[in-house]
């Protein structure tokens, strides 16, 4: 077996839980994670601008490094630069699609879809649900400030349970499966389920990417000691305990790398 190592994007540390999944498939792989802070969150930006950051510094990174598959790890980005971002590079690029078939297909009253209010109304994400999710009731609820806490939740600051209670609200005994539609929901799993019950199943894409990373990979993922480095665009706030989040997951000191005028 061959060493390879993967670039992960994403506008901040939400796609980490994809790493996690990843990392459980593929012990052996390595690791470049990079975040454009500096326009967190994705969300907010206009999709030419979305489409034109992520296809720069993503690029960027695979001409300086020798990276064999690129995983665009921000459901928001996903939706919109993957033609883009592959008609410029040779390697594979995986995105990351909200997993409205299987919730739909696990549902029995029906499927909440929680995602940003970007990916909430993009046209891809009601094709998705117009292709799988004809039969179920889906309902829809964009927020960012579960963004916001779920990298506060990587710094150590504690999810506030009362204000999440508010945020999921209109879900409340319309679905059984809830769909976390942006990767920084995960991060948030355990809080969720204190919030709407372990009644409510919880599905993400975290593991169908790893399985398409194992896939796209083939045998080239042995190295004994993989390495995890993680670079951002601008200072990250509380870096000392965002710091302290990524050693314990194993990755390197987190360092700045600006997106560059090309």
């Amino acid at each position: 077996m061959s060493k390879a190592t993967i670039l992960m994007f994403d506008s901040g540390v939400g796609g980490l839980s994809v790493f996690h999944d990843i990392k459980a498939k593929l012990p052996r792989v390595n690791c470049t994670y990079i975040f454009d802070n500096q326009a967190y969150p994705y969300g907010e930006l206009a999709q030419d601008e979305l489409i034109s950051r992520t296809c720069r510094y993503v690029s960027q990174f695979v001409a300086l490094y020798d990276i064999d598959l690129v995983v665009i790890a921000c459901n928001t980005a996903s939706t919109v630069v993957l033609p883009a971002l592959r008609q410029l590079l040779s390697i594979p690029v995986v995105g990351v699609v909200p997993a409205i078939k299987p919730a739909s297909q696990r549902a029995h009253i029906g499927v909440g879809l929680i995602a940003t209010p970007a990916t909430i109304t993009r046209q891809y994400t009601h094709q998705l649900i117009k292709s799988f999710a004809t039969d179920t009731d889906v309902h829809l609820l964009g927020s960012t400030a579960l963004v916001d806490m779920a990298e506060n939740k990587l710094r150590n600051i504690p999810v506030d349970l009362k204000e999440l209670a508010g945020i999921l609200e209109p879900l409340n005994g319309n679905i059984d499966v809830a769909v976390l539609g942006c990767t920084h929901f995960p991060l948030l799993k355990e809080e969720i389920t204190q919030v709407m019950g372990d009644k409510v199943v919880l599905v993400d894409s975290g593991e169908a990417i790893a399985r398409r990373v194992e896939f796209l990979l083939g045998d080239a993922v042995g190295d004994e000691n993989p390495k995890y480095n993680i670079y951002c665009t601008s200072e990250p706030e509380s870096k000392a305990r965002l710091q302290a989040s990524l050693t314990k997951i194993g990755f390197s000191s987190l360092k700045i790398h600006p997106l560059l005028d090309v």
